[in-house]
C-alpha cells in the first residue's frame, strides 16, 4: 500500500517519497517526518491539493488544519470519489487540540469529519477517544515513524565523543512545554547543557536569567541533518514536556542514539518507558538523568534498548504494516 496524505491547502508542497526516508541530506522540501513519515514509509506520497490525488491512490490520510470547512470540503470530494479516507489532527497536541475544539463552530464542523470519514488516525493514544466521542469509527492509534533500521539515518555516535545535555523544547511561551524548568533542572547538575535559541534577543535574555555557566545557546534554526548531528555530541535529551504530543523529541533522540529523559509524548511513551515524564515528578527525572549522565554501562543500555522498541514498533518498516493493515480493515 502507498499511501496518500493530504493536507488541504497547506503550506508544504507536494512530496513524492518513492525510496521511502531516502538519505539526510537528500535536497528535499520536507524531511520524512511526522506526518510526511506517514507517507514515507509506505513510499507514498504528500498532497495539499486534492485534485492532485491520481485515481489509483484508494488509502487517503486526511490531515486536519484549522480551517476545518476546507477539510470537510475535500473529505466529502475524496468520498465521493470511491476512495478509503481516515482523518488525523494535524495538530495533535492536548493543548492544541483544545485550542481548535473551543470554537463553537469548529467543533460542529470536527464532529460531521469524524462522522463522515471511514476512520480517525491518531498519532497520540490521547485522541483516540476524542475522535470516538466526536462520532469517529475505527479511531486507532499509530505512532509517527522514524527510519531507525535505514543506515542513513543513523546519527549516533560513540558515547567517549559524547557529553552533556540536550533540551528538547524550545517554547517558552506554552506553558504545557515546562521550557524554563527544564533548563533549570538539567543546569543543576553540572555538565553543559545545549538550548537552541529561536527568540532572538529576547530569547537569550530569557536564557541567561537561567544563570548557568555551562550554557551553550545555539541561535537559529538549522537544517534537520546539522541539528541532529547537533543532538548526536550529547550524552542525553532532557526535556519536561507535558503536552501529549506525538514525540519529535524522542524520535530526534532515537535517530542519534541516546536516552530521552522526561517527556509525554507518544514515542516517549513508546520507545523510552524507564526515562520517560509519564507519571514521573521532576525530581525523579532529575535522578534518572543524573545516573544515565554518571553511569557509561546504563546509557548505553538504556540506548540500546529503546533502539530494539524502535525497530519492533516505530520504524518505517513496522508502522507501514500498521497502516496496511488499518486501511484494510476499512
Amino acid at each position: 500500500m502507498q499511501l496518500a496524505v493530504l493536507n488541504p491547502g497547506g503550506n508544504d508542497r507536494e512530496q513524492s517519497f518513492p525510496d521511502g526516508a531516502g538519505s539526510p541530506d537528500d535536497p528535499s522540501p520536507h524531511p520524512p517526518l511526522n506526518y510526511h513519515a506517514y507517507a514515507a514509509c509506505t513510499g507514498g506520497t504528500f498532497y495539499r491539493d486534492p485534485a492532485r490525488l491520481p485515481p489509483g491512490a484508494r488509502a487517503v490520510l486526511l490531515v486536519l488544519r484549522r480551517d476545518l470547512k476546507h477539510c470537510l470540503n475535500a473529505l466529502r470530494l475524496l468520498k465521493a470519489e470511491g476512495r478509503q479516507v481516515a482523518v488525523s489532527l494535524k495538530e495533535s497536541g492536548l493543548h492544541q487540540v483544545a485550542q481548535l475544539l473551543g470554537d463553537a463552530g469548529n467543533l460542529t464542523l470536527f464532529r460531521e469529519i469524524c462522522a463522515l470519514a471511514d476512520g480517525c488516525l491518531a498519532s497520540t493514544p490521547d485522541l483516540c477517544g476524542i475522535c470516538g466521542a466526536a462520532g469517529g469509527r475505527r479511531a486507532s492509534f499509530i505512532p509517527t515513524p522514524y527510519p531507525v533500521e535505514t543506515a542513513g539515518w543513523n546519527f549516533a555516535l560513540p558515547l567517549a565523543d559524547r557529553s552533556g545535555i540536550f533540551i528538547g523544547t524550545r517554547e517558552w511561551d506554552i506553558p504545557s512545554r515546562n521550557h524554563a524548568a527544564a533548563l533549570l533542572l538539567a543546569a543543576s547538575l553540572g555538565t553543559r547543557v545545549t538550548v537552541i535559541n529561536e527568540d532572538g534577543r529576547s530569547g537569550r535574555k530569557r536564557l541567561e536569567a537561567i544563570g548557568a555557566a555551562n550554557l551553550q545557546i545555539i541561535d537559529g534554526r538549522l537544517p534537520y541533518p546539522d541539528y541532529l548531528r547537533l543532538i548526536a555530541r550529547h550524552r542525553i535529551v532532557l526535556q519536561l514536556d507535558r503536552s501529549a504530543v506525538p514525540g519529535q523529541v524522542a524520535g530526534d533522540a532515537l535517530l542519534c542514539g541516546l536516552p530521552c529523559v522526561g517527556g509525554d509524548g507518544a514515542i516517549e511513551r513508546v520507545a523510552f518507558p524507564d526515562s520517560c515524564g509519564l507519571a514521573r515528578d521532576p525530581e525523579t527525572l532529575r535522578e534518572i538523568a543524573g545516573h544515565l549522565l554518571r553511569d557509561d554501562a546504563a546509557c548505553e543500555a538504556a540506548a540500546e534498548r529503546s533502539r530494539q522498541i524502535a525497530l519492533e514498533h516505530l520504524s518505517f518498516s513496522a508502522v507501514s504494516r500498521e497502516l496496511a493493515r488499518y486501511f484494510s480493515s476499512l
